[in-house]
């Protein structure tokens, strides 16, 4: 998998079994297979660190972190009730670049995803996210000498000095 920003790379090994000993790492160790059209993917030997969390709201894991992604294709229907079902609970973020207007007529992508993690959770939970297909081009997001907005509005340059500093 190949993740817009910060290169990220993800393997996920199709078909297999996770090897009886696993070397931690940041993305994990993968394995994945189909149930029907559902891709199933099983994650666990995340690497912790002093800064390791689940999410952007600084949760924390444990080496015992267990994801399960349950990835399917939905009609547009489905994906647009999916939207206004969210919407409706948080309300409409600004959006980021890539993202709306989308194409009407496209089939959306569903995770649906479980994280149990014992040393960290009482119980296992799930979440669900629905991507629909933008009709924006998809911007390369790269780090500081990237000299384009990141966010609408907030064009940061590269930083320039009068002279070298060596």
């Amino acid at each position: 998998m190949l993740y817009p920003q910060d290169d990220q790379i993800r393997r996920v090994r199709m078909n297999a079994a996770h090897p009886k000993k696993i070397t931690p790492s940041a993305m994990g160790d993968s394995v994945a297979h189909y149930e029907g059209d559902t891709l199933i993917i099983d994650t666990v030997g995340v690497k912790i660190g002093r800064v390791t969390m689940v999410d952007r709201y600084g949760t924390p894991q444990s080496e015992a972190l267990h994801l399960v992604e349950r990835y399917r294709l939905i009609d547009v229907a489905a994906a647009k009730e999916a939207m206004t079902l969210h919407e409706r609970r948080v309300g409409r973020g600004p959006g980021a670049p890539g993202t709306g207007p989308y194409d009407p007529n496209a089939q959306a992508l569903q995770l649906t995803y479980t994280v149990e993690d014992p040393n960290i959770f009482t119980t296992p939970w799930s979440a669900q996210i629905t991507y629909r297909r933008t009709m924006n081009a998809w911007s390369e997001q790269v780090c500081a000498e990237n000299i384009v907005e990141y966010w609408p509005g907030m064009n940061i340059g590269v930083p320039k000095a009068d002279k070298p500093d060596f």
